[in-house]
């Protein structure tokens, strides 16, 4: 089958039955073989207590002992079942109960045992939803009659037979290779596997965006079919096309922003602005690229779309979520004529936005320019010439009033901004969900207010129309996640008071973000703030989003070419404009503009025909989950590849001296985040050769016993690089003797009344780096 499980059972929804003729043709079931194979899978479902068959159709069957979630195991056997619900408890499984499921994998449990106050409940996979290992990264090793693959992932409890087909795997043997999965285990069938590429001797001697790639089943290409259905796209706008659309190009400037090319890959230009100054107020033009008018719903390019979910970007190599070929016909670019969807925003002189519309266009950038040579110009504005002084006065208007004002109201409203170092490749506030400013660079972060401000007024008008939508939110983080960061503001006086047991608000990032404002160590601190936050997710309802402080409303429509909600969100937009019903009846003489702030609480009938809407809200609900998993995939895939870059860096430097800050402290070490490459490392207390290390948990230090000397968190401290698992992204750090005595300002008490607990919890970490736990050898690379 082409499709999984759980995509099967996510087009049962609110407690409706299912046509097993609707499942076929949603799943694209049309061989004699591929109905034959869905039929199997139902009468499986049935048998298994999962559906239920009435009237000749199928439900889903609703059981309180069975809930859906997804495995993380450890490399000892053992997994935890993690729900979708963030409040939900994780669920024990022991490896007998695995039922030949997989790290990742989605899956049923079923309670075996109930949890008690001391013990979470223990539970048996039921059912396997979707396979999250399709392929993985592995060593060949050569057994006596066969030739097996070893994951390099321990946390993978299994071992797979290759299949040796025209493969002289012999000479692959201790490599590092690529395996896709023929087959999953059944019974006492293992796993088999076929070796689809050798990336080299070992890890560090692979490409680092193979690696990243081949371990998070990244398509890099594409197939012939798919060439194929972007050649047969039609090269020309058709005039009857043209004839339909409103032409944006007879008094209004267009312009686009952009960086240069990432190695081949020419950059997408999917948005391009205008400006009209009225009386007190501004009327701002974003134009976004038409990409739904080429890209036909369910045609082979969107099915691939859809299954690739979002572009990752791994530095120069990109997973694009089009073939490059639509840049020539899509693309914003100078002289040419472009179909576009047309949003014009009416902000007044406080930033506030007054208006909101759309429109079917036709537009033609006069200019492209460069995000650089734009904020070098607006540092003397006054004498800005050659290709950009035409555009001063648009520049202007938009950098120095228009986006500060809209940037003021989100602030106000209780958002945030965080400082970093890298350029996001989005235009907007991107998948950490929170608006990200570079010195070096603040007109992008500018830029990025305009581009949150509309998806909010997308938003709105989806609700005001009654249609059903694709929204983005943002989960607040719990308290746990920012304690070591409190701790850490407290032991650097900067005077922030967060009662981690109440409810974190988008306010206490704020503060501490101003707080870090004067530190050295600011960009080493706004790195970990970042971290701490969820990144976004799609809901098939309007959802609360934490760093925009929005309560409410938010979607996601400004980069069509690269992500697939925003396609999503165009088609909708397009489908109120040819489909929508702008009157009650047919009868009245007047009707609402559909496309308009101004039909806002206007609206008492369905815009949409009934049937159309009901079959839009179940592919939603189903796209949400899907789309979930691969903005998940796409931002673990990018961190991956950082991580190995610094793993690199760092291992080429061994023996070297960093300055880094401690942003933690455990009973077996502490973390330095080293002040130069934002990596951080493990000083493992078994280094400490100095002296016998206590932890004092109160005060968040390791302290010697008879020197009184201190590795407390938020001290400065000098490290050096002992050794660098490159695949693991692990550094082992040594601490070179410079900590300082704080005997004198702290009080450290012998009868430490968490001693027990200290002494409890040494021994336990003591014993997880003797078994191989992931803590050994150094820390994650974050």
């Amino acid at each position: 089958m082409d499709y999984s499980i759980a995509t099967l059972l996510s087009y049962f929804v609110d407690d409706k039955l299912v046509a097993g003729k609707f499942l076929e043709k949603k799943l694209g079931c049309e061989s004699p073989e591929a109905i034959e194979a869905l039929q199997i899978a139902l009468d499986a479902l049935e048998k298994m207590g999962v559906l239920v068959k009435e009237r000749g159709k199928y439900n889903r069957v609703t059981r309180e002992d069975v809930v859906e979630a997804r495995l993380r195991c450890s490399s000892k056997g053992f997994c935890f079942a993690i729900q979708d619900d963030e409040d939900a408890t994780d669920i024990y499984v022991r490896e007998g109960n695995l039922s030949n499921a997989w790290n990742g994998d989605r899956v049923l449990v079923k309670v075996i045992k109930d949890g008690t106050r001391r013990k979470s409940p223990e539970e048996q996979v039921h059912l396997i939803l979707d396979r999250a290992n399709p392929s993985l990264l592995a060593q060949v090793k050569k057994s006596e009659d066969n030739y097996r693959a070893v994951p390099l992932d321990d946390r993978l409890l299994f071992e797979l037979e290759l299949q040796d087909k025209e493969q002289n795997l012999g000479e692959a043997v201790d490599h590092l290779v690529h395996v896709s999965v023929l087959r999953y285990p059944i019974a006492q069938h293992p796993p088999l596997g076929e070796v689809t590429k050798v990336l080299g001797s070992d890890a560090e001697a692979a490409a680092d965006t193979d690696i990243v790639s081949c371990k998070h089943d990244l398509p890099l290409g594409w197939t012939p079919e798919a060439i194929e259905a972007l050649q047969s796209l039609p090269k020309v706008i058709e005039p009857g096309e043209l004839k339909k659309r409103t032409w944006i190009t007879a008094k209004l400037q267009l312009v686009t922003f952009g960086d240069g090319p990432r190695g081949e890959t020419l950059p997408w230009q999917e948005v391009a602005l205008s400006l009209e100054s009225q009386a007190n107020q501004w009327q701002v033009g974003i134009h976004i690229t038409d990409i739904a008018h080429y890209i036909a719903e369910d045609s082979l390019l969107d099915q691939l779309a859809r299954k690739r979910g979002t572009t990752v970007y791994l530095e120069e190599q990109i997973c694009p979520l089009f073939p490059e070929g639509l840049i020539g016909r899509c693309s914003l670019i100078p002289d040419e004529d472009r179909l576009a969807l047309s949003f014009f925003l009416t902000v007044d002189d406080r930033g506030e936005v007054t208006g909101f519309e759309y429109h079917s266009s036709v537009v033609k950038v006069d200019h492209q320019l460069d995000f650089s040579e734009v904020q070098t110009a607006l540092a003397d504005i006054e004498s800005v010439s050659g290709e950009l002084k035409p555009y001063g006065g648009l520049l202007q208007e938009l950098f120095f009033q228009i986006c500060p004002l809209i940037k003021s109201q989100r602030l106000q409203r209780g958002s945030f901004n965080l400082q970093t170092e890298t350029a996001s490749p989005r235009l907007d506030e991107g998948r950490l969900g929170v608006i990200m400013t570079q010195e070096t660079l603040p007109i992008r972060s500018l830029l990025a207010e305009l581009m949150v401000v509309l998806q909010r007024e997308v938003a709105l008008q989806l609700q005001a129309l009654g249609i059903p939508g694709l929204y983005c939110g943002q989960v607040a983080p719990e308290g746990e996640d920012l304690t070591d960061i409190v701790k850490l503001a407290g032991n650097l006086d900067l005077g922030v008071k967060i009662d981690l047991e109440g409810d974190i608000i988008p306010q206490h990032y704020h503060h501490l973000s101003q707080g870090f404002e004067s530190l050295p160590a600011k960009a080493v601190l706004n790195h970990l703030l970042a971290n701490t936050l969820k990144i976004e997710k799609y809901f098939s309802h309007p959802a609360p989003h934490f760093a925009l402080a929005y309560d409410s409303g938010y979607t996601h429509c400004v980069s069509p070419a690269q992500r697939y909600g925003d396609l999503v969100i165009q088609r909708l937009l397009k489908l109120v404009l040819t489909e929508g019903r702008d009157r009650r009846t047919k009868q009245m003489k007047t009707g609402v503009e559909l496309n308009a702030h101004t039909c806002r609480n206007q609206i008492s009938w369905n815009v949409l025909p009934p049937n159309l809407q009901e079959t839009i809200e179940g592919d939603l609900h189903q796209l949400v989950l899907g789309l979930n998993d691969r903005e998940q995939t796409a931002e673990d895939a990018e961190k991956d590849l950082l991580g190995l870059k610094k793993a690199e860096k760092m291992k080429a430097r061994a023996g070297e001296i960093f300055r880094g800050l401690i942003t933690g402290v455990q009973s077996y070490g502490f973390f330095v985040q080293i002040f130069d490459l934002l990596a951080e490392g493990l000083v493992h207390v078994s280094s400490l050769k100095d002296d016998w290390y206590e932890f004092r948990s109160r005060q968040c230090a390791l302290v010697g016993r008879k020197s009184r000397t201190s590795y407390r968190l938020g001290n400065e401290v000098d490290v050096q690089v002992r050794s660098v698992d490159y695949y693991r992204q692990q550094i082992d750090l040594g601490a070179v003797n410079n900590a300082p005595k704080d005997s004198a300002n702290m009080d450290f008490d012998d009868d430490d009344e968490d001693g027990d607990e200290r002494e409890e919890q040494d021994t336990m970490d003591w014993d997880a780096m003797e078994d191989g736990d992931d803590d050994e050898g150094g820390a994650v690379i974050f």
